[in-house]
């Protein structure tokens, strides 16, 4: 039956030096997952599902923008429509996502975790609903039988300052083989034009148990909060930003904007810009302090469609790429802080693809020779984890500084049946390098070349945040 060869062992590896690259040196490596939002309750409670619209299209915005695309009711996506109407509703619109990663991801994932070959569509639908949720009923199709499944030795999941890390730690206590890390997020923290930011502070405040009342208060807390989440074990951090701020101010300013806007004044974007600064420094020096690892993902427009904002909520689908001017704030950024000798790892994740250069030689400005590969250029991110921008990311990465250094692929992903992105990661590597051996620009030497498929498979990763 032809629809049995799709997702077969040699997928995406379009020669014999490819294949053997992803199935000597590639493989079989363990999964480091350093940046994902899967739930830790669900993760440390080892929650089951009863079916699998919940384990596969809840929260999934990229399956959303498809079906919407299509023409499917609101309804059959987030609405009220039965787990069974969603899952059907989006088997119908799977064979109109040809040569949307979607389509790949899709078939990747019914035959990783369940064994199905079949291509999912309007008459297969039925069937796979009824094979998947049979096999969910079993114990190794939990959470973390899921994670087992895929050869996961760590993820990395996201927190805000003000969580309690309680899950974390039930996690730690018990004997599960699999590390379960987190990254600290404190953009509520630094957003200081967003609507709700008092509210906010009283809870960071009520959970680091002071009052912020100033802008040194507020430093006080988010430090209390890194020494805890520093004490449990945690030594990354993440920020999602637009771009990253940068203007001269003084500490009498930042004082002045963080009390007016403390007292329900309203505050002029360069006001913003200016405490956004600040507070960004401050924190890239404490992490720098502890021996963190940075992460900065830049380069979304987010929420564009206020409409279905206002209906459904953030993080629902209606973000897309943006055109800010990245270089040079970044380029001021990152020298304060190597000025100071405070620059700690960083990475920096791109989300334009014409700003892909622009990242790959900023990362060259600060990697100072005192830790391998110290500052990075993060995987493709978002609408670039497919194909296309997976290469693009690594050419530029490749041409304009050293991608053996590189510490490859990450989910991203609030789906359990996410990580055999990793895979497809591995996969695309492999041709890369392997169409390049087979046309003579890389050498036909398998042990030099695999070396470098497996750094950037796992070992620069592992070396890296030294899990």
């Amino acid at each position: 039956m032809k629809n049995k060869t799709f997702i077969n062992d040699n997928f995406l590896l379009q020669n014999r030096y490819a294949e053997e690259l992803y199935h000597k040196y590639s493989a079989d490596q363990p999964i480091i997952d350093y940046h994902n939002h899967l739930s830790p309750k669900d993760i440390a409670e080892d929650r089951s599902f009863d079916n699998i619209t919940q384990v596969w299209l809840a929260g999934d915005h990229y399956k959303w923008r498809a079906m919407r695309t299509l023409g499917v009711d609101e309804k059959y996506i987030t609405g009220n429509a039965s787990d069974k109407e969603k899952f059907l509703a989006w088997a119908r619109t799977v064979p109109y996502t040809l040569r949307n990663p979607l389509y790949h991801w899709t078939h990747l994932e019914l035959k990783r975790y369940f064994g199905i070959d079949e291509l999912l569509n309007e008459d297969s639908a039925e069937r796979i609903y009824e094979a998947v949720n049979k096999q969910l009923q079993q114990p190794e199709f939990s959470s973390r039988g899921l994670l087992k499944k895929m050869n996961v030795e760590t993820v990395c999941t996201t927190e805000d300052p003000i969580d309690t890390l309680e899950y974390h730690q039930k996690l730690a206590k018990s004997d599960f083989s699999i590390k379960m890390s987190t990254a600290f997020r404190p953009d509520k923290a630094v957003m200081i034009e967003a609507e709700g930011y008092n509210d906010y502070l009283n809870k960071l405040g009520e959970v680091a148990k002071m009052e912020i009342d100033s802008f040194e208060d507020l430093q006080k807390a988010l430090r209390k909060r890194i020494e805890y989440f520093d004490a449990n074990g945690f030594k990354l951090c993440d920020h999602g930003l637009n771009y990253v701020s940068f203007e001269k101010l003084t500490e009498e300013e930042i004082a002045g904007i963080f009390s007016k806007r403390r007292e329900g004044e309203a505050i002029s974007e360069l006001e913003a810009e200016k405490f956004k600064t600040a507070i960004l420094l401050y924190l890239c020096e404490t992490y720098h302090e502890f021996g963190w690892v940075q992460q900065f993902h830049l380069g979304a427009l987010r929420n564009n469609n206020k409409r279905m904002l206002a209906q459904l909520g953030p993080d629902t689908g209606w973000d897309s790429i943006a055109d800010y001017s990245q270089a040079e704030n970044l380029s001021k950024f990152l020298d304060t802080l190597d000025g100071k000798n405070k620059l700690t790892k960083t990475i920096l994740y791109n989300l334009n693809p014409s700003d892909n250069e622009i990242f790959a030689t900023m990362i060259g400005n600060f990697n100072d020779g005192s830790v391998k590969g110290k500052v990075q250029l993060g995987s493709g991110w978002w609408f670039l984890d497919q194909k296309d921008g997976m290469e693009r990311q690594m050419n530029a990465l490749s041409n304009m500084g050293l991608i053996s250094c590189f510490i490859g692929m990450l989910t991203d992903s609030r789906s359990f049946l996410s990580f055999p992105r990793h895979e497809y990661f591995r996969r695309v590597l492999c041709n890369l390098f392997g169409e390049e051996m087979e046309s003579g620009e890389l050498p036909d030497d398998m042990e030099l070349v695999g070396k470098t498929i497996a750094d950037i498979s796992y070992h620069n990763a592992k070396e890296y945040f030294e899990f």
